[in-house]
């Protein structure tokens, strides 16, 4: 079904279809396992102990590397409609594009060292990630009603930043929260130290995940309209 899309809208499809499954397999086999409580644990407390940890960390990976694919080629897209609309500058479109792989090389980091294991540098990976996706997608919502009304309707403009003002309100009580849980732990039960903090942190972490995943959503028909071709010439001496 993917591959019948027209264009590369495939290519954000599979980016939401994956990503919403990683996140989901990984939580339902850390639950069964018993390695996490039910309620709301952190996104990466269900990918730390094996087996789950093995099928996140390669799910993740694979997520970062259709993210990173997807942005370059909506910054492809946004140079093409710019080339005779002229509605944003392209050191923003590639600032933009920027920003969004340093969150693509947070998620990485966060899938490759594991939570318990390297946990200083999975926080900074998860910050990278979470603090550049929100710019990204601000950034995105921006240009987007530079580009109205010849490439994008209102309508999807507004869907756009609610999602990613939604996300950034998120993400501050998120950090905050975190900041204040004293202990690296995934086995958190209701009525310990620093359990609010916890469940309020995860909840906020959660929103900002799949904000992320509706507003890549958004682009599937951006994407419709828009195809690459690759030509190669061979010269004979």
């Amino acid at each position: 079904m993917l591959c019948c899309m027209p264009g590369v809208a495939f290519v954000p499809a599979l980016l939401v279809t994956w990503s919403s499954a990683a996140f989901i397999i990984s939580y339902v086999m850390a639950v069964l396992a018993g390695h996490v409580e039910p309620l709301v644990p952190y996104i990466s407390d269900t990918g730390t102990k094996p087996p789950e940890s093995g099928v996140f960390g390669f799910m993740i990976n694979i997520s970062a590397l259709l993210a990173a694919i997807t942005m370059y080629i909506r910054y492809l897209l946004i140079e093409k409609q710019n080339e005779s609309s002229h509605f944003v500058r392209s050191s923003c479109n590639m600032f933009t594009l920027c920003i969004g792989l340093m969150g693509c090389t947070g998620m990485g980091i966060v899938a490759t060292f594991q939570e318990l294991a390297v946990p200083s540098v999975h926080d900074i990976g998860a910050l990278v990630a979470f603090g550049s996706g929100v710019v990204y997608i601000t950034l995105q919502s921006l240009i987007s009603y530079k580009s109205c009304p010849r490439w994008n309707t209102y309508f999807v403009c507004h869907i756009r930043m609610a999602i990613s003002v939604v996300s950034c309100i998120a993400f501050i009580p998120m950090i905050v929260f975190a900041s204040k849980v004293s202990m690296t732990k995934i086995d958190w039960t209701p009525g310990e130290k620093d359990y609010t903090y916890h469940f309020m942190s995860a909840i906020c972490e959660w929103m900002v995940a799949f904000g992320f995943i509706f507003f890549f959503l958004t682009f599937i028909r951006d994407f419709q309209r828009f195809s690459i071709r690759i030509s190669t010439e061979i010269h004979e001496d």
